[in-house]
């Protein structure tokens, strides 16, 4: 009888140990889920900064007499695509990403060359206002590479956890799966030819 309890006790020392392993593991792939989720929240939140400032920055410009109208219309329409695309953190598929970074690329397109005209009018990048506007895109794109890094880094992170051992096991029986990365645009890797 004594010896019935000792493996009694062995076996339930050992089956909580294991429960808590399984326990642990699982709590801590919901904590770097959260920490995806977080992370995308503020890629979002960065954009939206950005898309924030351009109705400032298209009224200022607007000021500026001859300023092409159609840079104008397509930075705004460029800001209303952008901005209709939301992506939840739950489902971040690689079409999904692909989507919302191709709406935020044609944004930063029409920015870019909103800004590049520009500098044909003298009046009114002397404007304090246009220079203030410009220095928080500025600071804003710099946050929003932030963001992305950070995202990447908390992918990394959840995407090892759901594929080492033993949590590799929970994450299939709880349905955790691989997330994809925020990726470069295409041809991102070429440096761009400048013709003077």
């Amino acid at each position: 009888m004594n010896k019935t309890y000792k493996i009694l006790g062995v076996i339930l020392v050992v089956v909580l140990i294991l429960g808590g392993m399984l326990f642990g593991s699982y709590n801590n792939l919901v904590k770097k889920d959260q920490a995806v989720s977080a992370s995308w929240a503020q890629v979002q939140a960065d954009y939206q900064r950005r898309s924030d400032l351009i109705p400032n920055l298209v009224s200022t410009v607007k000021g500026a007499a001859n300023f092409e109208q159609k840079t104008l219309t397509d930075v705004v329409e460029a800001r209303a695509k952008a901005t209709a695309l939301n992506i939840d953190a739950s489902n971040l598929t690689p079409e999904g990403l692909a989507e919302f970074q191709s709406a935020q690329t044609n944004l930063s397109g029409a920015l870019g060359k909103l800004l590049a005209i520009s500098e044909s009018y003298p009046q009114l990048t002397a404007t304090e206002s246009f220079r203030g506007l410009q220095t928080q895109l500025e600071g804003t794109e710099n946050r929003i590479t932030v963001a992305r890094r950070d995202f990447n880094t908390s992918i990394q992170d959840y995407n090892t956890s759901i594929k080492t051992f033993p949590s590799n096991i929970l994450a299939g029986m709880f349905g955790f799966v691989p997330k994809d990365f925020f990726k470069s645009n295409s041809g991102a890797d070429v440096v761009p030819e400048v013709k003077f």
